[in-house]
């Protein structure tokens, strides 16, 4: 399979250290079953309102550990459904980078990113060779790249369309 041709742009949030999944969103809200009305809760503890001030295609910049804690899908749920475009992360936790991928949410890591990049600034990301241009700044940034395979589920929009597509008959 080739490389495929994946640019992402948007605006950043930008998170310390140890952002775990209670912080995502909070575990007292897991009973909620609406997507919309649990996705209102996204990063209450420490950002009020988190969800009506993001928009559409912008990227969350963390430092280490990003996504510790449980191993809740929720936490990948609401952010993607808020329209967050990519999560940039010095580090994630192995079963939230899995999950992020699995429905579709890129997750990459980029060494001392939250050394670069501020609350505001403007990032185009490229998937397939793991670049990210800060166009606030005009620096660029060499990343993980994702390989060809978790590539191919980010851009089904997950897992599950790929295994649909696979079996449509």
């Amino acid at each position: 399979m080739n490389k495929m041709d994946i640019k992402l742009r948007g605006r950043v949030w930008k998170f310390g250290d140890n952002i775990n999944t209670d912080i995502i969103i909070p575990g007292r809200y897991l009973t909620i079953r609406n997507l919309s009305e649990l996705s209102s809760h996204t990063f209450e503890p420490i950002i009020p309102n988190f969800a009506a001030k993001v928009q559409s295609g912008d990227i969350i910049v963390a430092g280490h550990s990003f996504g510790c804690g449980s191993s809740r899908e929720e936490a990948v749920l609401v952010l993607k459904h808020l329209g967050i475009g990519a999560i940039i992360a010095e580090s994630f936790s192995r079963i939230f980078f899995r999950n992020a991928i699995n429905l579709g949410l890129p997750a990459i890591e980029c060494k001392n990113i939250t050394k670069k990049v501020e609350d505001g600034h403007e990032l185009e990301v490229y998937l397939d060779n793991g670049l990210i241009k800060n166009l606030t700044t005009g620096e660029t940034l060499k990343a993980s790249s994702l390989p060809d395979f978790l590539l191919e589920i980010i851009k089904a929009g997950g897992a599950i369309n790929i295994l649909k597509k696979k079996f449509k008959q």
